[in-house]
């Protein structure tokens, strides 16, 4: 039987990929979880960095917000259509985020 407590926390994982929307190379740094030059991400999370989740689709985009003083990039799953809120990143593309606003 699988612990579902164990598995709601976050876990770093160091990965580096290729973009699958605009093929960039980029350095994780164990909280990456987005493209930084186009802000596209993928669905491969049901809790941070587990890659639980069966979807693959990939996380468009859609829009911003600031909360507590703090930017928040909202993507959304071209796939099975799931909303994740995400940090926004020191290397994030700042034309990019700011189109979303």
């Amino acid at each position: 039987m699988v612990n579902l407590n164990s598995s709601r926390k976050f876990q770093r994982r160091r990965e580096n990929f290729i973009c699958r929307n605009c093929g960039a190379s980029v350095q994780g740094n164990g909280y990456t979880n987005h493209c930084p030059v186009c802000l596209w991400s993928r669905h491969v999370d049901i809790n941070p960095g587990d890659r639980r989740a069966a979807c693959r689709g990939m996380m468009e985009p859609i829009g911003a917000e600031i909360k507590a003083q703090k930017y928040i990039i909202i993507h959304r799953c071209r796939q099975c259509g799931h909303e994740k809120k995400n940090k926004v990143a020191e290397n994030d593309n700042p034309a990019v985020l700011s189109s979303l606003f």
